[in-house]
């Protein structure tokens, strides 16, 4: 099932530039040991990577000991779904690639909310 969409599909790539996942194969993919289950495929924006960094996870300062680029507004990234739903929450969630966002995801969100975000 981890390579099923949330529309029941096969999953697709989220994004090779920036390079993403948790196993850096650029697709939303989560297995042993992504204990933040980077799940949910998003595009970025200015509000949410503010928003992240005031939870104190800075997602746009590069980290070259992490192979980590940063990440600017309009980049899609694989985000821990429990990130996404808090930042929905808080009425700043980026808008999601519903065909890269893993089914995974669906044990924490509402589908219609996923898809009110939809690209």
């Amino acid at each position: 099932m981890a390579n099923l969409n949330v529309l029941g599909g096969k999953l697709v790539p989220c994004s090779l530039h920036p390079l993403t996942g948790f196993f850096r194969d650029g697709c939303c993919r989560t297995g042993a040991g992504d204990q933040g289950l980077h799940c949910v495929c998003a595009e970025v924006t200015a509000e949410f990577l503010a928003f992240s960094k005031s939870r104190g996870n800075d997602l746009s300062t590069p980290r070259p000991e992490f192979a980590f680029p940063g990440l600017k507004p309009g980049d899609s990234w694989c985000l821990c779904v429990s990130r996404w739903k808090e930042a929905f929450d808080h009425g700043c969630a980026p808008k999601v690639h519903l065909e890269a966002t893993s089914v995974v995801a669906l044990e924490f969100v509402e589908l219609n909310d996923l898809k009110k975000h939809a690209l």
